[in-house]
């Protein structure tokens, strides 16, 4: 009954550290960019948009599609940079260790 005890007191601990990165994750944030940095993103450690930052020649009424398209580019690569800031903080509670499910935040 001992070990049993052990390991809920080392999962409880685990979850502790995992709540602790999610918040640090929320507070971090990672920034994308397109078109040269034309357009710049700010999004969250857990990949929530915060700011989009357009240069002003980037805007022609013109050719709104490649503003989308600028604006798409620079959210997801701030996505995916803080897609591998969050992976990088997990594997330093999980100690590299693969896990077999999904994080509710990953």
């Amino acid at each position: 009954m001992a070990d049993f005890m052990k390991i809920l007191q080392q999962a409880q601990e685990m979850q502790g550290r995992f709540q602790k990165i999610q918040e640090e994750l929320q507070q971090m944030t990672v920034t994308g960019s397109a078109g040269g940095g034309m357009v710049v993103a700010d999004v969250s450690g857990t990949g929530q948009l915060k700011k989009i930052k357009l240069d002003p020649s980037v805007v022609n009424p013109a050719d709104i599609e490649m503003l989308e398209d600028l604006v798409t580019v620079a959210v997801s690569d701030a996505q995916q940079k803080a897609q591998a800031a969050a992976q990088e903080q997990m594997g330093k509670v999980t100690g590299g260790l693969s896990l077999p499910f999904k994080l509710p935040f990953g």
